[in-house]
């Protein structure tokens, strides 16, 4: 065997090797972190003594040095082609802080930590969950990018990623510490169902049944379910890595509902700006509109704000009230009651909508900017706002029209005869928003009319805009069906409008979605008569299309629900969020183009 051969068997063999220990050291780092994981559920899920807690800082100490040997091993043998600097970047940054947080914790190289400024810091629990936290989002985000593949099925990616969230929340909302006096494993993955779902319903009082890290679990809840896992996870994975191939572009377009490939990073980044700019002015105002001394402190009045944004903009309905916004002190804040009722409209309204604004505002801008300072002539951007925003701004306008219209004059002498005028339009409006999908409530439904609570049923079963945080048919469904009749009616093929054919498609799906919500509905509806037939028939309707259509309003049956009742409506939400149509396109999807036709023939209808 000649000298360059043996070079080359050794260099091979060097090279198996090599990705051998980066494969095991991704194994390890992988069962590192999900045991650190369960550590830290298993440290604040539960009441310790101070010898318990002396053992968990001691595994934290085995975990953070096998993180670091990982890390370390990665960064060293793994050849970085296709990774970006900032994932390079990142792993450099968390073996540093992984080193000075043991050798602070453990006096390694016999530093003397205790006279630092940072001593606090790196010997605090703190650091360790924030290493901890870090390292997990980029193993998560990396992993989403490698399933994320074109032949991957984004709709079944999309309900797994739900059904994995309720699944972890569930397991969060039953630890001891997270309620005061325990919680059934039905009304857990109720909750935690309600809440990724951002339906709002709830079986126990969120108010009195969960302590501040119950609450605070809730909200992470909603925050996820409302612009979902895959956005958090695919935003980390781009910035990280810096890119993804082809197969992670095209399923994130998919998910996210973005036309170019080169724009999904950006519509990434500005989903998640917008979310928690809108929230954070949410906060602000909330704060300064709640009475203080209603709160304790500035802690917990900061706490119901951050809750209330959150739970508004994602169209929740989750509060930490007792009696939601119709809590005495709570129920004539007008102020408050706008903003949530705007911070509702506003996510309702679909990301894609408000970037169009966004776009158009931006446009109007540079314009004015460009003729003030004389440097050059406007320029016309045409049809920035496209057809698809101007259905979902129209039809939008004309439910929260006829819901205030027909709120204000209905219940005028009934459930708002107490309130002043300033009262009642401010209850009016409110209603007509909340309606829709958020379930807030500021004043007690079962003393609404019977006309105004049919109202209320078709607004439920409505909803929200497509590519929103909220749920229902969608707005522009809705829209298609009905400008299909008007078209069916003058004898027209086609519908047409501001100048644009709507696609053949778009029409199929509309009907489709508004029959499976009536199958999904009917089923449900039926199946509870059996089940809580004691309720009343009409109770149990407004329930079904409540969480149907991710609204979490209730005529007050939610808590005395069976066992198997509690089941049918969590089915229900889950089908409402996640969207029957996509279940089954998710199950059934195939990818053959049929390039044949059969005859055609018409079948007798009506």
């Amino acid at each position: 065997m000649s000298y360059k051969s043996k070079l080359l068997r050794i260099s091979d063999a060097l090279n198996l090797l090599r990705k051998r220990l980066i494969k095991s050291a991704d194994s390890v780092g992988i069962l590192t972190l999900a045991a650190s994981f369960f550590i830290f559920i298993f440290q604040i899920g539960f009441l310790h003594k101070p010898h318990e807690l002396f053992v968990i800082g001691k595994l934290y100490n085995v975990m953070l040095g096998l993180l670091f040997v990982c890390l370390t091993i990665r960064l060293l043998l793994k050849r970085r082609k296709n990774q970006g600097i900032k994932l390079i970047a990142t792993e450099l940054a968390l073996v540093s802080v992984i080193l000075l947080i043991l050798d602070a914790r453990m006096s390694l190289t016999g530093f003397e930590w205790a006279s630092s400024v940072l001593y606090g810091f790196f010997n605090h629990n703190a650091s360790i969950y924030m290493v901890l936290f870090l390292t997990l989002i980029l193993e998560i985000s990396s992993s989403t990018l490698k399933l994320s593949n074109r032949n991957t099925n984004p709709g079944l990616l999309f309900l797994i990623s739900f059904v994995l969230l309720i699944l972890i929340g569930t397991g969060l909302l039953i630890l001891p510490t997270a309620s005061y006096t325990g919680i059934s494993f039905t009304d857990a993955f109720f909750t935690a169902t309600s809440a990724v779902c951002v339906t709002g319903l709830v079986v126990v009082d969120t108010a009195t049944c969960f302590t501040p890290i119950g609450k605070v679990i809730i909200i992470v809840l909603v925050q996820l379910g409302g612009l979902g896992v895959m956005t958090f996870t695919s935003f980390f994975g781009y910035f990280f890595r810096g890119g993804a191939s082809f197969g992670n572009q095209f399923l994130i377009k998919e998910l996210i509902n973005e036309e170019k490939l080169g724009e999904i990073f950006k519509t990434l980044v500005k989903i998640l700006i917008l979310t928690f700019s809108i929230e954070a002015i949410g906060v602000v105002l909330i704060y300064s509109t709640v009475d203080p001394t209603l709160f304790d402190g500035k802690l917990p009045r900061l706490g119901f704000a951050v809750f209330h944004s959150i739970s508004a903009f994602c169209n929740a309905g989750f509060s930490t009230l007792s009696n939601g916004l119709n809590e005495i002190g709570y129920r004539h804040n007008y102020n408050l009651h706008y903003t949530i009722g705007i911070l509702i409209m506003i996510g309702g309204l679909g990301f894609p909508v408000v970037f169009n604004f966004y776009k158009l505002i931006k446009q109007f801008l540079i314009n004015k900017l460009r003729v003030i300072s004389r440097k050059g002539m406007r320029k016309h951007y045409p049809r920035i706002i496209n057809v698809n925003t101007r259905l979902v701004i129209i039809s939008n306008v004309v439910l929260w029209l006829t819901g205030f219209i027909f709120f204000f004059f209905n219940e005028n002498h009934h459930a708002l005869d107490a309130l002043s005028l300033q009262g009642k339009i401010a209850g009016s409006f409110f209603n007509a928003v909340t309606t829709r999908t958020a379930g807030f409530n500021t004043i007690d439904l079962t003393t609404l009319t019977s006309p105004t609570l049919l109202v209320i049923i078709f607004l439920m079963w409505v909803g929200a805009s497509p590519a929103s945080t909220g749920g229902g048919i969608k707005t522009t469904t809705l829209t298609v069906a009905v400008l299909n009749f008007f078209n069916l009616s003058k004898g027209k093929s086609r519908i047409e409008i501001f100048g644009r054919e709507i696609a053949h498609e778009s029409v199929r799906r509309a009907f489709a979605i508004i029959f499976l919500s009536l199958v999904v509905l009917g089923l449900s509806v039926l199946l509870l008569v059996y089940t809580d037939g004691e309720l009343g028939i009409s109770n149990i309707i407004f329930e079904a299309i409540s969480a149907f259509g991710t609204v979490g309003l209730s005529l007050g049956i939610t808590g005395h629900l069976s066992i198997a009742g509690k089941w049918i409506i969590v089915i229900t939400m889950f089908l409402g969020r996640v969207g029957t149509l996509t279940i089954l396109v998710s199950i059934f999807r195939k990818f053959n183009t049929y390039l044949y036709h059969y005859p055609k023939e018409n079948i007798l209808i009506n």
